[in-house]
């Protein structure tokens, strides 16, 4: 579903969903209302550089980000292979306002055969009630799955850690923007959507 059509939400809570798709790629996507009247001037390029910046202090300098000529890259604290690994910021309008895209090209958490596929993607848009902002990662194959046919152990194992991780980190990151442009905590919990069709993870 494209993000243009997700639906009004509490403006208190974080929307979110993740789940294993048909094809066993992830997609997981949350989102949080700023309240009109914020005169926030937030931008999806801002929210991907205050993303960087908190994976850093989240993970306690353990995960950093490295920009080159080739994109961005997450690396452990002294070593010089990528995590993962994308392609260069790519930043356009949408029918509400605004996304900038990092397309997957790699990394040691990504399956070898599908490294060029999946994207995850950062959204600033104008709705009804407030400004929108979202996380979208959609068409990700994980490393720990194995194959597009992954065991169901495997399943698990992605399941309680890197999909764990990438859900916390990401609900954080949201609670923690909400805070910063309106002066307001979000209510505690999530509100679940179903966009797409898949399993949960």
């Amino acid at each position: 579903m494209h993000p243009d059509s997700l639906p009004e939400t509490d403006n208190y809570r974080v929307a979110c969903q993740q789940i294993l798709e048909k094809d066993h790629s992830v997609f997981s996507i949350q989102w949080i209302i700023l309240p009109s009247g914020s005169d926030h001037g937030l931008t999806s390029e801002m929210l991907l550089q205050l993303y960087l910046d908190y994976v850093r202090r989240f993970t306690l300098g353990i995960i950093n980000s490295f920009k080159n000529d080739n994109g961005i890259e997450f690396r452990l604290t002294g070593s010089s292979v990528a995590i993962i690994r994308f392609s260069p910021p790519l930043s356009e309008s949408t029918t509400k306002g605004e996304k900038t895209t990092l397309r997957i090209s790699g990394g040691l958490l990504v399956q070898p055969k599908e490294r060029d596929r999946g994207e995850f993607e950062f959204f600033v848009e104008s709705v009804e009630s407030g400004c929108r902002v979202a996380l979208k990662l959609s068409g990700f194959y994980p490393f720990l799955l194995g194959s597009s046919r992954p065991l169901l152990w495997r399943k698990w194992l992605y399941r309680l850690t890197q999909a764990y991780i990438h859900k916390v980190v990401t609900i954080r990151f949201l609670a923690m923007i909400y805070r910063k442009y309106t002066g307001e905590k979000l209510k505690k919990g999530v509100i679940r959507i179903a966009l797409r069709k898949g399993s949960n993870i």
